[in-house]
């Protein structure tokens, strides 16, 4: 990762570059479209689960690498509350080559502790959906989950993971994804000694018939 003192100019914090030039003599109109562009890329970064790379966000938002780099450092100063604002909870990282969103190290204890209290909770409905899909599938990695699903399940992996209900339990083969497996404590949590014991499932889904009607009906 580049130094961010490279970055600097005199009279600017360290890691942050002075204002976009373009912006210097920028019409009303150009300024709205700054707001506007900011705010993408600052929506994408919200939901990312991995390091994105200004190359992505570029493409992502539909305008020139060059412009999304000074958007990010734009961010990053502004959640590290430069020129008077107020410093936020969460800071934007440069790593891996990419750029997210990260919770401060400051409040480590607070976060593990709303992450590791919420383990009393119920799980929500997409969170049961994942886990039983994990539960007949297993080992099955998060990309088959999420293609049954139809959905990204990577924040409700990692609540199941943290919950200790599921577990890593190697790599595929084929793919090297992360495959996951149900733990000890889900069999106790469902009063069961086995996976065997587990509901059949067969019971529950449309018999040949019924599937061959649905398939006649396109």
């Amino acid at each position: 990762m580049a130094d961010p003192e490279q970055h600097s100019e005199p009279g600017t914090a360290p890691g942050v570059r002075e204002a976009d030039p373009a912006l210097e003599s920028s019409t009303d109109a150009q300024l709205v479209a700054h707001e506007d562009f900011l705010a993408a890329v600052e929506a994408v970064l919200m939901v990312t689960e991995e390091p994105v790379t200004p190359a992505e966000l570029a493409a992502a938002v539909k305008i020139p690498e060059h412009q999304v780099v000074w958007l990010l450092d734009e961010l990053r100063a502004e959640a590290d509350g430069h020129e008077g604002g107020r410093r936020r909870g969460y800071e934007l990282r440069e790593v891996a080559g990419g750029w997210r969103y990260y919770s401060r190290m400051d409040y480590a204890d607070q976060v593990s502790a709303f992450v590791l209290g919420g383990q009393t909770a119920r799980l929500s409905q997409a969170a049961l959906e994942t886990l039983a899909i994990i539960a007949y599938r297993q080992p099955v990695a998060r990309s088959q989950v999420a293609a049954i699903r139809g959905v990204n399940v990577d924040g409700v992996v990692r609540t199941l993971v943290h919950r200790g209900l599921i577990d890593t339990a190697g790599t595929d083969p084929v793919t090297g994804a992360t495959l996951y497996t149900t733990t000890r404590m889900f069999l106790e949590k469902l009063g069961v000694d086995t996976l065997e014991e587990l509901p059949q499932l067969s019971p529950h889904l449309p018999g040949v018939e019924a599937a061959e009607e649905l398939a006649e009906d396109g």
